[in-house]
């Protein structure tokens, strides 16, 4: 059967999710997961940054 419910939540999201990585600078990519930096701040990063070291997420800056 088909599963009618899947990615709808996408929708309700600023640009469907998608945007830019500040990891890797990817740009018009699904930003679906959170890391969180050293310093307590919240980044939302793609698929591929979600597995990314601490070191590179650390790395970055706003």
């Amino acid at each position: 059967m088909v599963k009618t419910k899947r990615g709808r939540v996408l929708w309700t999201l600023p640009s469907h999710g998608r945007g830019t990585c500040p990891v890797c600078g990817t740009t018009r990519i699904k930003l679906l997961y959170t890391k969180v930096k050293s310093d307590g701040e919240v980044l939302k990063v793609c698929k591929r940054c979600d597995k990314a070291p601490q070191a590179k997420v650390d790395a970055v800056t706003k």
